[in-house]
């Protein structure tokens, strides 16, 4: 997979590509990460990529030319271009594996106070990773980029997300490591017991508990 990150700051995905699974993965050419300066592609003077709202109103816009331009220099028959913002729809675990099955994601990253609604003609899919307000989008960009990145075959052993939270709308069970008690707290008898039917019945019965009672609203999507 490829994905290209269109961004007015491209320094702050220095680390997050540069270190740990990301960086890895990048490595052994698994996965394709390209960011990419708006700024660049704008035809203002002195860089500029943004201007006061028609209407009045606080806060700068980000103009069509730049983006629109940023987004049709890497865009192709086989690309997904998504927009980061509050407005769109909400980031899942549902939405990161249809993402996983794309060749292409290109990533707009929004900021200032917004971006010319025209713009919204030139994306196929806007994305909000949740009910608050960010300086930007770069952060949302990361995000997906991270957890479409470890969907794909090689960057992670598959058994370490086939049954983690989200997948089949629960909550992961409880795990331990050692030492086997610490500070009076110790670790369930079942998981030492080496009966892997037993330790399988405890997880399930545990995951459904934890999501009860943190989230049940995943369990209503099953109804």
């Amino acid at each position: 997979m490829k994905i290209d990150i269109l961004t007015l700051f491209p320094e702050m995905f220095e680390g997050f590509i540069n270190t740990s699974i990301i960086k890895r993965a990048i490595d052994n050419k698994l996965i394709e990460i390209n960011v990419h300066n708006i700024r660049d592609y704008t035809k203002q003077d002195h860089n500029r990529v943004d201007d006061y709202p028609f209407g009045g109103g606080e806060g700068m816009v980000l103009m069509c030319q730049p983006v629109v331009d940023a987004i049709e220099a890497f865009k192709t028959d086989d690309s997904k271009v998504i927009l980061m913002t509050p407005q769109g729809i909400p980031y899942n675990e549902q939405v990161t594996y249809s993402l996983k099955e794309e060749k292409q994601l290109i990533l707009v990253c929004g900021h200032y106070e917004g971006f010319d609604e025209r713009i919204r003609n030139f994306v196929d899919m806007e994305i909000s990773i949740g009910d608050y307000i960010l300086t930007g989008g770069e952060l949302p960009a990361m995000v997906i980029t991270d957890s479409v990145a470890r969907l794909i075959d090689g960057v992670i052993e598959k058994d370490s997300y086939t049954n983690e939270s989200f997948n089949n709308n629960l909550l992961d069970y409880p795990v331990y490591t050692k030492p086997r008690v610490y500070r009076g707290l110790e670790v369930p008898e079942v998981l030492l017991s080496g009966h892997h039917e037993n330790i399988n019945k405890w997880r399930k019965e545990e995951s459904i508990k934890r999501t009860e009672m943190r989230r049940p609203d995943l369990l209503k999507k099953d109804d």
